[in-house]
């Protein structure tokens, strides 16, 4: 784990933070430099153990620039509550977040299928096996690249606690935490689904789980 220096008390240092935060998100942010200039995108991923799994598309040449070995990082975070404190100075939020730095490297071509159905079923378990495999046209068309995370490659850091306690007691105002979460919502079929066609099992305990 790389050494943080700014507000080290909130830094986690065991690995079991870092794969509890990676695996509560489901979206990151990638960056590194292509041609002299910061590039970050958004992008979907999934813990596969030791690596970070993401993909996009083989005409996106900025993830062939990472794919082939530029440095990388990897960033996450989860907003989990506002702390609201007697002060605006001393307001702050509850928030998880882990960074993966590294290298990433493109997956086998005969792995990518496996690679891309753990993509989904992290986002909606057990959808895979609920729709077709993927054609050998659209695996040409992916980009399937992995980040490993290592020893020395990653940071977590996590707030959890209500505002510090003043050094003027005699305010009288309210303080504390709004917690805050995402939910699923009820879900909306596509115009070109038929009337009577049923929610998939895997949709079902998306919603309930969440």
């Amino acid at each position: 784990m790389k050494q943080i220096r700014r507000e080290h008390h909130l830094a986690r240092t065991d690995r079991a933070d870092l794969d509890s935060v990676l695996d509560a998100a489901s979206v990151g942010t990638l960056a590194t430099v292509v041609d002299g200039q910061p590039w970050a995108v958004p992008m979907l991923y999934a813990r596969d153990g030791d690596r970070v799994i993401l993909h996009g598309s083989t005409g996106a040449g900025a993830l062939r620039h990472v794919a082939a070995g530029a440095p990388a990082a990897f960033c996450v975070t989860l907003l989990d509550g506002i702390v609201v404190a007697d002060t605006l100075f001393d307001s702050t939020a509850n928030y998880r977040s882990a960074v993966v730095r590294g290298h990433l490297t493109v997956i086998d071509p005969r792995d990518a299928a496996y690679a891309l159905d753990l993509m989904s079923d992290s986002l909606i378990p057990g959808r895979s096996a609920e729709v077709r495999s993927s054609t050998k046209r659209e695996l040409a068309a992916t980009l399937a690249i992995a980040l490993p995370i290592t020893p020395e490659g990653w940071t977590v850091k996590v707030r959890d606690a209500p505002p510090a306690t003043p050094e003027d007691s005699t305010t009288g105002g309210w303080a504390g935490v709004v917690p805050l979460r995402t939910v699923a919502g009820d879900p909306v079929p596509a115009p070109w689904v038929g009337e009577g066609v049923e929610v998939p099992k895997s949709v079902h305990r998306l919603v309930e789980g969440s």
